[in-house]
C-alpha cells in the first residue's frame, strides 16, 4: 500500500483553488457573507429595548401627575404620547400604536397628599415576551427615580447598593453579538461550502476518474478540504477586523487562545460538510442537510441568540454535542472577559473530543464509499 504523498495532496488542493476563483458563488459566499452578515447584524440586531412608544392617559391633570409623566419623557427608553382618555390608551395597544400605558386616575395628587398614596396603572403589550421584562426594568427604575421627585428627599435606606457592569460597561449589544458572529458565519461557510464539494465530483462523474489514479482517499480529503479551511481563515480575518475597526468591540483575551479555538471548530465542521457530502452525492440533498444539521442549530442551539441556561434542560444537554455551542463560549469569553486557556478547559476538551469524533466519522465514510 502506497504511503501518503503531500505532493498529489497539494495538486488536488490546487485544482479546488482555480474552481473556487472560477466559481462566482463560492468566491462571494466566502467573501461577500461574511462582511454582509457583520454589518447587517452588527447594526440590526439591538438586544436593549429603547423608544418604546407609551400611551399616557392623565385623567387627574395636577402638578404631581405632570411631574411623575415627566420622568417618563426625560428617560430615553420611553416616547410619551398623551391620550385623551384610557380607552384610548388601550385601544393604541391594540393597534400597536403603543407598547405600553399609564393610566393616571382622577385625585392621584389628592390621595398622595393625603397620605393614602396616589396610584397610577401601567398597562404592557405581553404579545411579544422578548420585551417585557426589559420595560419591566425601565419601569422600575423610572418608580424610583420618581417617588424620589415627589417626595422631595432621598429615600434613608439601611444600605447602598451600586452596580457596575463589568466586561462591557454600556451594555453594548455589538459587542456581545459581532464575537458570536464568528460562529455562525464560519458554521455557515464550513458546512455549506465543503458538502457540495465531493458531491459535485460524484454528480460530474468526475470522483471515479480520479479514484481511478494511485491518489489516496486522505489526500483527496486534505486536498478538498484545505482550501475551504483557508477560506474560514480568511473571514474569521475578516469579521475580527471589521469587529474591532468598524465596531470598536474589545479583544481582551489571547490571541494563541482564540486561534486555536478557531482551527478546531474549522476542522469539526469541515469533517462535518464531508460527512454530508459522502453520505449524500448529491447537491441539493447535500444542501439541504447542510441547512437542517449545520446551519439552523448553530444559529439556533449555539447560545447567539438565545441563553443555553435558559432553555428546557433536554435541549441544554443536546446543545453539549454542538462544537458551535463551545466554540461560542470560548470567543465570547475571550473577546470580552480575557479568559485562559486554562479557565476554558471544559470547552476546550468538548470540542476536542467533538472534533475528534466528527473527523474520524467523516473519514471512514469517506472510505467506506470509496472502497463501496
Amino acid at each position: 500500500m502506497k504511503a501518503f504523498v503531500l505532493r498529489r495532496a497539494l495538486a488536488i488542493a490546487r485544482k479546488e483553488v482555480f474552481h473556487i476563483i472560477r466559481d462566482p458563488f463560492t468566491l462571494g459566499t466566502a467573501i461577500g457573507l461574511p462582511i454582509f452578515m457583520v454589518v447587517v447584524f452588527g447594526m440590526a440586531i439591538e438586544f436593549n429595548v429603547e423608544n418604546i412608544p407609551i400611551a399616557v392617559a392623565d385623567a387627574d391633570q395636577s402638578q404631581t401627575s405632570r411631574r411623575f409623566i415627566e420622568t417618563f419623557y426625560s428617560s430615553k427608553y420611553f416616547i410619551v404620547h398623551d391620550v385623551a382618555s384610557p380607552n384610548i390608551a388601550i385601544a393604541n395597544l391594540t393597534t400597536n400604536d403603543a407598547r405600553a400605558a399609564l393610566i393616571i386616575p382622577p385625585f392621584f395628587q389628592r390621595d398622595l397628599f393625603a397620605g393614602r398614596g396616589g396610584t397610577a396603572q401601567i398597562l404592557l403589550d405581553g404579545s411579544d415576551s422578548s420585551t417585557v421584562v426589559p420595560i419591566l426594568g425601565y419601569i422600575n427604575s423610572i418608580e424610583l427615580l420618581a417617588s424620589q421627585n415627589l417626595a422631595e428627599f432621598q429615600p434613608n435606606l439601611p444600605y447602598d447598593l451600586r452596580v457596575r457592569y463589568l466586561f462591557n460597561p454600556e451594555l453594548n449589544s455589538r459587542w456581545f453579538i459581532i464575537p458570536g458572529l464568528n460562529v455562525i458565519v464560519m458554521g455557515m461557510l464550513s458546512v455549506l461550502l465543503t458538502s457540495l464539494t465531493i458531491a459535485r465530483e460524484y454528480e460530474n462523474g468526475s470522483m471515479e476518474m480520479l479514484l481511478s489514479t494511485p491518489v489516496k482517499p486522505l489526500e483527496i480529503i486534505i486536498g478538498k478540504l484545505a482550501p475551504y479551511g483557508v477560506l474560514g481563515l480568511i473571514s474569521i480575518s475578516v469579521i475580527y477586523i471589521i469587529a474591532r475597526v468598524i465596531f470598536g468591540v474589545p479583544f481582551i483575551g489571547s490571541h494563541i487562545v482564540f486561534i486555536l479555538g478557531v482551527v478546531l471548530f474549522l476542522i469539526a465542521y469541515l469533517s462535518q460538510g464531508l460527512l454530508i457530502s459522502v453520505t449524500t452525492r448529491n447537491q441539493l440533498l447535500a444542501l439541504q442537510l447542510a441547512m437542517m444539521t449545520g446551519m439552523l442549530p448553530t444559529q439556533l442551539l449555539s447560545g447567539f441568540i438565545f441563553p443555553i441556561e435558559s432553555m428546557p434542560q433536554f435541549f441544554q444537554y443536546f446543545t453539549a454535542v454542538l462544537p458551535a455551542r463551545w466554540f461560542m463560549q470560548i470567543s465570547r469569553d475571550v473577546f470580552l472577559q480575557g479568559t485562559t486557556f486554562i479557565q476554558l478547559w471544559v470547552p476546550f476538551l468538548a470540542l476536542s473530543i467533538l472534533c475528534g469524533l466528527i473527523l474520524i466519522l467523516g473519514v471512514r465514510s469517506f472510505k467506506t464509499t470509496v472502497d463501496s
